[in-house]
């Protein structure tokens, strides 16, 4: 899977699939975070430093997460936007 933009609450963020159901975030340019999807429906994030699983509950990465899966569902949706 190729690397794509997302937008929440109007802020820009570059999504790179790092396989496993893991993706680095860039948030206006910079890297932000990684996340992954857990066995359920949330979604978690890594410590910057240590890269270990932070389990509390954050709504910016679910909601990131909503539009990752989102995405994947519907990869052409937003490609095919813009050339009308």
């Amino acid at each position: 899977m190729q690397p794509f933009d997302l937008e929440l609450n109007q802020i820009n963020y570059a999504v790179f699939p790092e396989g496993n159901e893991t993706y680095t975030i860039y948030k206006e340019g910079k890297e932000y975070i990684q996340i992954q999807k857990d066995e359920g429906e949330q979604w978690i994030k890594f410590d910057e430093e240590t890269g270990t699983p932070l389990f509390e509950y954050d709504e910016e990465v679910n909601q990131l997460g909503k539009l990752i899966e989102y995405y994947k569902e519907n990869p052409e949706e937003e490609e095919g936007e813009d050339e009308l």
